[in-house]
């Protein structure tokens, strides 16, 4: 089986995630990690058995092993990288989102389609074993017209308040991933409305951003949407996903870490619960990075898309509008 070279640019904590399920990928040889701290690049490198470090990115891009990027950088350093390694040729597979801003976002994405270059962006949800049976179900007609959509997502504890300086605020930072979910699963939403507010830590709303927010979703079918957010879940992380309609609905959500119930003494039960985003969706994480491989290796379009980095930020866009305004957005707003 011929192997894809591939330069991983950034080795942090979800960049040791990435290579770690790299170094473990048939179809993947990692030839280069890059990351400014050395700690992180040799780091990353053991686990993805990578053959050579870097402390500056641009250096990896230009490994002659290098046929694919993966980025798993801070945002902000997102478009440039994309646009560097398109100019070389080089296949990308980006962490969400691309920019934190849509002008960015069209700059860097419009040299990959110039360039003819394989992008995928990082929505790992749509891997998912659960999500993904629920797609084929929907596609199907298992339920007939999709009537309701309803996602949940919290957090065990918010990030750091450096972090979410930078973090483009909780709808581009977090409910993004429920919004690519409703656009993967009942379509586009036309129209948003977002309410907010800091009832986590102060420090967050100081910051201009909130760390509680309810969204309201129209789609463009006619289907009506609901999208839960908070950055605390004291019991760990908190996930799931309803869709609804005529002839019934799907349920994705988490069951227990373990399959096991201790029950005891009156009315106790204990089970063990996912802690993190990176635990619960683990095997979802390696399945994207999989099918970003063999994408590459045998030609096949990928998925999650341009068109899909696109969009999805422009709805975690209007909902920043709504909350920001106080007042509904229609989605072709924002430009």
């Amino acid at each position: 089986m011929r192997r894809l070279g591939v330069a991983l640019l950034g080795a942090g904590r979800m960049g040791q995630l990435h290579a770690e399920l790299l170094g473990a990928l048939p179809e993947v040889r990692v030839v280069a990690v890059a990351d400014p701290l050395r700690e992180n690049a040799e780091r990353g490198a053991f686990l993805a058995r990578a053959e050579e470090i870097y402390l500056e990115p641009l250096e990896a891009l230009d490994h002659p092993g290098v046929e694919a990027v993966v980025i798993v950088t801070p945002t902000p350093t997102h478009a440039a990288l994309i646009r560097e390694a398109a100019r070389r040729r080089q296949a990308v597979f980006c962490e969400k989102p691309v920019a934190l801003d849509l002008a960015s976002t069209e700059a860097a994405l419009k040299e990959v389609e110039a360039y003819g270059v394989p992008f995928q962006i990082g929505f790992q949800r749509r891997y998912d074993p659960g999500y993904a049976q629920a797609k084929a179900l929907l596609e199907g007609g298992e339920i007939g017209r999709v009537d309701q959509f309803r996602a949940v997502s919290r957090d065990p504890a918010p990030p750091s308040l450096e972090y979410l300086k930078a973090s483009g605020g909780i709808a581009v930072d977090m409910a993004i991933h429920d919004l690519d979910l409703a656009r993967f699963l009942v379509g586009e939403v036309v129209e948003v409305q977002a309410w907010g507010a800091a009832r986590v830590d102060p420090r967050i709303g100081a910051l201009g951003d909130w760390d509680t927010v309810s969204l309201l979703l129209r789609f463009e079918s006619g289907a009506l949407g609901v999208v839960e957010n908070s950055r605390r879940a004291v019991y760990g992380y908190d996930i799931r996903t309803e869709v609804f309609g005529e002839k019934g609905k799907l349920v994705v959500e988490a069951l227990p870490k373990t399959p096991l119930y201790r029950y005891g003494p009156g009315e106790e039960v204990r089970l063990d619960h996912y802690r993190y985003f990176t635990d619960r969706f683990r095997e979802a994480y390696r399945l994207e990075l999989q099918a970003f491989a063999r994408g590459v290796l045998e030609g096949r379009p990928l998925s999650p898309g341009p068109r899909d980095a696109r969009e999805s930020l422009r709805l975690a866009l209007a909902a920043t509008r709504s909350l920001r305004e106080g007042r509904p957005v229609r989605v072709e707003e924002v430009a």
